[in-house]
């Protein structure tokens, strides 16, 4: 990002300087946080820059090119808007038309090179936006929005024509540079930044970015509910502005408390990961909704847009990797940034559930836990506790039952107080399923008191479908401490997304900061290793993970059955026989691989019979490999492969067969650290075979985790050559015996 859309080298060129040149920045001791213009080994930036947008959100003065007050025309209507936008910002507005004197009695200039200062905002309502803006990067324009559509969201030919707008703004930046030169918001966006945001409300606010400024509007009107909205950030197609950098601008922000996104693409993978990164370093939390899951939502996203949705599973992991909180609906994305903008940290993980009938606490107590939430069963002291006031015949182990009478008096406060005293109790949760006036009124009434005087968060399950009732209305949503919610399935996401959130920040360490930035000395010999263009056969592949310190059998590689026979006894029987070539992806379905051979007629005899199934197949090889046998581990599978949108990432799953048929995989995004890769194998859904299972030993979890972090390297430092890696099977085998690589696939690019 900071190459293509700050007048400096594109990413591209870093990456060509850095192979060809080895020009690198000088590189300072490892885990230096990272700062602007520093580069990862592959050429990659490692500190992501924040554009300095507070001209664009309180401008000094405003120009509307294409301003108009006819009525009827959508131009009157945008006119008007901004006028009173500009009013409310305290900027001076411009109209800039050809053939009128005036707008809305405001005077108007007849084109931009006519204004009668340095504009710092320039908004076209114009059908072509290039014209104006190649006049406005001679008049020092600092920021200029077009609404018009018709560019990369319908085809090729619209691609063509926002890569021109895209060129014009990169050509004002390299002439003026990144403080001064033009920045663009759009095309394809509209007034949503410039919206009347409510200024009588208190505490942290949310800020929003959105690609499409519908989906932003149940955010907005969070507003009406007492919640604070500061921006909103309608990026469209982003030919130069884009989410990533709205979101490094509101991570600095002391105002914002999160930040939610609707996104239907990310025009740079990187760069969101940057600023993810920048959220995370200052503890903001991140909440999206991320479309593309299914091809359908792809699909649309891309017409909509332009912009490529990303394969979904690396999306996934690479959101969660930076603390991104990423949720489907966009209620889920109001209730949880408006959550984890307001909530203090917590102080416990535990979760209390409170309700007034037993039913609804056990329904409520199993949907918690089934998503992850801890409820702790409390002492047998709080018990006694509770039962001064609570039936001795009710359960008040957690989820606590009140049967309804006890909130109708002073014994429903006491009941509160107590349970939010339990040290283990960091959340309460009150689900009630609809109103029972009074008993209703006053437990709303006792939770917002209590929320008032206590450090932990309370949440409140209004269940109403009307949400007309004065508890609800004026009691609930009239409290900041109380977190409101109408659905269930709301609830426990906000709250597990809070907790989580707290969890993440709290042990947060940049990747960026501990990312290599010069080759290891493996980079050298395992770059003469490969090919452009073409897949290496399994020994070139095994020759390039020895490079990296990746174990693999001992074995040679022979042309001839008496060749065969003297490598057997120099690796020692058993052995494994394998044809090696560069076209020999699958060898076992073709009979190219034969195990636990045990004498030197065997080997001779299988040296001819593998170069005769190569020959009848009409495939090249370049020899025969004579395999050390490896006693059996578990099997698995890491591997490297390339995102169009984040670069190169690493996978690890269940090896051998299993990767095809179950497909229990984890990825990431390098660069990561050693309890990201850690975290890779929690994720898998065979963990348990790892642990030792039906009497076997426990496998060697540490061997695998270097691998994966020996791959990473592998994957940043060979970005440039590298297109697939694939490590299947790996045997892990038991503790302190380390792990093996039987077989490896590698394609240069």
């Amino acid at each position: 990002m900071l190459g293509s859309t700050h007048g400096t080298l594109t990413t591209d060129a870093r990456r060509a300087r850095v192979i060809a040149c080895g020009e690198q920045p000088a590189p300072a001791a490892h885990g230096r946080p990272a700062t602007d213009g520093d580069l990862d080994v592959s050429g990659r930036p490692l500190y992501a820059g924040v554009p300095d947008l507070d001209r664009f959100f309180r401008p000094e003065s405003v120009a509307v090119v294409g301003a108009s007050d006819t009525e009827g025309r959508p131009n009157a209507g945008i006119t008007r808007q901004l006028l009173a936008w500009a009013e409310r910002v305290g900027a001076r507005l411009h109209p800039v038309h050809p053939t009128r004197a005036s707008v809305f009695g405001t005077p108007c200039v007849p084109s931009v090179a006519d204004l009668p200062e340095q504009v710092d905002l320039a908004v076209l309502l114009v059908s072509d936006p290039l014209p104006v803006i190649e006049q406005l990067t001679d008049t020092k324009v600092r920021f200029a929005v077009a609404f018009a559509s018709g560019f990369a969201e319908t085809g090729a030919a619209g691609a063509a024509a926002q890569a021109r707008l895209t060129e014009a703004v990169q050509r004002s930046l390299q002439r003026s540079g990144p403080r001064s030169g033009l920045r663009l918001l759009g095309p394809n966006t509209n007034l949503n930044a410039f919206e009347r945001f409510r200024d009588d409300l208190d505490g942290p606010a949310i800020a929003l970015i959105t690609q499409s400024g519908h989906q932003g509007r149940p955010v907005f009107t969070l507003q009406e509910l007492g919640i604070r909205l500061s921006h909103w950030a309608p990026t469209g197609n982003e030919a130069d502005l884009e989410s990533a950098d709205f979101l490094s601008y509101f991570a600095e922000q002391p105002e914002v408390g999160a930040i939610a996104c609707y996104l239907e693409g990310l025009k740079d993978g990187r760069a969101f990961l940057l600023a993810a990164d920048r959220a995370a370093r200052r503890g903001v939390p991140v909440v999206a909704v991320k479309v593309g899951r299914t091809e359908t939502g792809a699909r649309t996203a891309a017409s909509h847009t332009g912009k490529l949705t990303g394969a979904d599973a690396v999306v996934d992991a690479a959101m969660r990797q930076y603390g991104v909180v990423r949720v489907d609906g966009l209620d889920e994305l109001q209730d949880t940034a408006a959550l984890l903008a307001r909530a203090r940290p917590p102080v416990a993980e535990g979760v209390a559930v409170y309700s007034i009938s037993g039913g609804t606490g056990a329904h409520f107590s199993d949907l918690a836990t089934r998503a992850g939430l801890r409820l702790p069963a409390l002492s047998a002291a709080k018990q006694a506790e509770l039962h001064q006031w609570i039936p001795h015949y009710l359960d008040v182990t957690n989820p606590i039952d009140n049967g309804g009478h006890p909130v109708g008096d002073r014994r429903g406060r006491r009941i509160i107080d107590a349970i939010l005293a339990d040290p283990a109790v960091g959340v309460l949760i009150c689900p009630i399923t609809g109103p029972f006036p009074p008993m209703s009124d006053r437990l709303a009434r006792d939770l917002v008191d209590a929320a008032e005087q206590t450090d932990k968060l309370v949440c409140v399950v209004w269940g109403s479908p009307v949400g007309t009732e004065p508890a609800y209305r004026e009691t609930l949503l009239g409290s900041s401490r109380v977190a409101t919610f109408r659905t269930f399935a709301n609830c426990i996401t906000a709250v597990r997304a809070h907790l989580d959130h707290a969890r993440f920040t709290a042990s947060y360490r940049s990747p960026f900061d501990d990312a290599p930035r010069t080759p290891s000395p493996s980079f050298r010999k395992a770059q003469a290793l490969m090919r452009p263009g073409s897949t290496l056969s399994e020994h070139a592949a095994k020759q390039l993970l020895r490079a990296y310190g990746i174990r693999v059998p001992r074995e040679q590689l022979v042309t001839s059955a008496a060749a065969a026979v003297r490598a057997a006894g120099l690796v020692g029987y058993p052995v494994v026989m394998k044809a090696s070539g560069a076209r020999l992806a699958h060898k076992t379905e073709l009979g190219l691989v034969k195990i636990g051979l045990t004498s030197a007629s065997q080997v001779r005899d299988t040296y001819r019979e593998l170069t005769d199934i190569a020959r009848y197949e009409d495939v090249p090889l370049d020899g025969v490999l004579v395999c050390q046998l490896v006693e059996p581990g578990v099997e698995m599978v890491v591997g490297v492969t390339h995102d169009d949108l984040f670069g190169p990432t690493v996978t690890v799953g269940l090896g051998g067969v299993l990767v095809e048929v179950l497909r229990d995989t984890a990825v990431r995004v390098p660069p990561f650290g050693e309890e990201q890769a850690r975290s890779m194998l929690g994720e898998l859904r065979g963990r348990a075979l790892l642990d030792g299972v039906r009497g076997r030993p426990p496998a060697d979890l540490d061997a695998l985790v270097e691998v994966v972090l020996r791959v990473q390297r592998m994957a940043l430092e060979l970005d440039a050559e590298l297109s697939e890696l694939d490590i299947n099977p790996l045997v892990v085998l038991p503790r302190g015996q380390g792990a093996v690589a039987l077989d490896a696939l590698t394609t240069c690019r």
